[in-house]
């Protein structure tokens, strides 16, 4: 019999098990992995968190910060890689989306997952913004 995927909105999601799972994708490359304060804050200011585990390991993880009406910002979507391309990524959206279904769901894609997005139904939206320190802001 084939392990059953869990999925479950998982707000108290510990630092270790968040870390595992950015490890194990590739968005590991560009999170703070190393530095469990910053990642113990990006759990708990995020109020929608969307798990995938198989027998109970974590495999998936959706990070979202929402006000369940006009807007989802979809700030981390992790996949191990080992369980890549089974449509798990896919499936954590949607729960996320459900969550908050009259909030667009937003979301900056990682460089390696520009491709993925629009093949699963996402519309691209060429007008983003930001800044990574407010030094940066012109006169």
């Amino acid at each position: 019999m084939t392990p059953t995927i869990i999925y479950q909105t998982e707000n108290d999601l510990t630092v270790e098990d968040f870390r595992l799972v950015l490890k194990n994708s590739t968005l590991g490359e560009r999170r703070p992995i190393d530095d469990t304060e910053r990642l113990d804050l990006m759990l708990k200011n995020a109020n929608l968190i969307v798990t995938a585990r198989l027998e109970g390991t974590i495999i998936g993880v959706s990070r979202a910060i929402t006000d369940f009406a006009f807007c989802t910002y979809l700030s981390d979507l992790a996949v191990d890689e080992n369980y890549q391309k089974k449509g798990i990524g896919k499936e954590l959206i949607r729960r996320t989306k459900l969550a908050a279904p009259r909030a667009k769901l937003i979301l900056l894609s990682a460089p390696k997952a520009v491709d993925y997005y629009p093949r699963i139904g996402m519309k691209h939206h060429p007008h983003c913004y930001y800044i990574d320190t407010v030094e940066e802001l012109k006169q």
